[in-house]
């Protein structure tokens, strides 16, 4: 009898951004003195279920040190009708960090040393999707390395001048537009599909 090699989990990455492609505290939790630039735009109800749908084809949520600080000590309080706590609070989790020893939010993990490595072989396991939330260092060490399979961008009508970008220098990827749409206050939610890093 043949078997069949499952397939990779897909990497996605879902971060809000502004106009100017900053990525950094969006909801003023890190003290960056950015300040909570989406406080003043609605994402809407259709935004609501857009991140719903992110999050429940998921089964792993992957984490840089930043936004798993911002995180953990948020997500096990809130009881949302939605679920949304309940699933994430819930589900498999990573944070990527060479620092810390241990994590105490609920069924998470650390990785630290080749973080790379470490997830191509998360990767390899197959299953459901693995989200990136936010993240902007990790994301900056998974680009070049060829290992994100799609953004997800919340892109906010607001330049901040200044603050951690997205990408990192220098690099460059060809990427395939699968999603555009207008939300609430002017919100734009796209979907990129990534080809080969360079």
């Amino acid at each position: 009898m043949r078997t069949t090699k499952p397939m990779t989990r897909k990497l996605i990455v879902s971060c809000y951004t502004s106009l100017d492609g900053v990525v950094q505290d969006p909801v003023g939790m890190e003290n960056s003195g950015l300040g909570n630039w989406t406080g003043p735009f609605n994402r809407g109800p259709e935004g609501d279920e857009i991140m719903h749908q992110e999050l429940w084809a998921a089964d792993i949520v992957l984490l840089g040190r930043t936004t798993y600080d911002g995180f953990a000590p948020v997500w096990p309080t809130i009881d949302d009708p939605a679920g949304f706590a309940r699933k994430l609070n819930a589900m498999r989790k990573y944070v990527a960090s060479n620092t810390m020893k241990q994590a105490d939010w609920t069924n998470t993990s650390v990785l630290s040393g080749d973080i790379v490595t470490e997830i191509k072989d998360i990767k390899a396991e197959g299953g459901g999707d693995i989200v990136v939330y936010g993240s902007a260092g990790l994301v900056h060490s998974l680009l070049p390395a060829g290992l994100v399979d799609s953004i997800h961008l919340l892109t906010y009508p607001t330049v901040l001048g200044r603050g951690t970008r997205l990408f990192p220098a220098n690099f460059t990827s060809e990427m395939g537009l699968e999603e555009n749409r207008t939300l609430g206050s002017g919100i734009t939610h796209t979907v990129y599909s990534l080809g080969l890093a360079a």
